[in-house]
């Protein structure tokens, strides 16, 4: 039984790819078989590639999502005018007199921990993306395979009734020659008066 399947995938291979069942890669094997299986092959590449993040990885998402949204920024703003205004307002007892020394120290600390940490975001988003791609490959070929049988089947049935109309037609023309044969055979026996 397993051999009749790798005929069968090796006939596949070399009739829809070009090629022979050993140059198959892995995705090109994994489409075939799915499509000499009638098995569907769509599945949701971001639930997938979240199943194996991280907590780590989820939490530079989290990070990255929060620290690029409207909210944050209305709110960071909003903290830093209060900081500002509550040290220019509490002149002589200010924790953090003008030029706001601290304050720099803070935001840039935050900068040096937040970038890093979109940094690992982006390159998450990027393999996902490559993922995506290559998933979206290997439906696109299995479509295109998909749509090569059908329109191997199609030509078939349309060479199927060809054949059989070429067959209806030579049974029609015997026909009219016999009834020509007939007509002219009648013609020449002559009259009995």
């Amino acid at each position: 039984m397993a051999n009749m399947g790798t005929d069968r995938l090796a006939r596949a291979a070399e009739r829809f790819l070009g090629k022979g069942e050993t140059a198959l890669d892995e995705r090109e094997r994994r489409v075939l078989q799915t499509a000499i299986g009638r098995r569907a092959l769509s599945e949701d590449t971001s639930e997938v590639f979240d199943e194996g993040s991280s907590f780590g990885e989820r939490l530079a998402d989290g990070v990255a999502a929060f620290g690029g949204s409207w909210t944050f920024l209305i709110g960071f703003g909003l903290a830093i005018l209060g900081w500002v205004l509550g040290n220019l307002l509490l002149r002589g007892v200010a924790p953090d007199p003008y030029p706001f020394i601290f304050l720099n120290l803070l935001l840039s600390m935050l900068a040096a921990v937040q970038a890093p940490v979109i940094m690992m975001s982006q390159n998450r988003q990027a393999s996902k993306d490559r993922l995506v791609t290559s998933h979206d490959y290997e439906c696109n070929l299995k479509a295109e395979i998909e749509i090569m049988g059908l329109h191997e089947k199609v030509d078939r049935m349309r060479d199927d009734d060809l054949k059989q109309l070429l067959i209806k037609q030579q049974e029609q023309i015997d026909l009219l020659m016999r009834l020509v044969q007939a007509r002219a055979g009648d013609a020449q026996v002559p009259e009995s008066p």
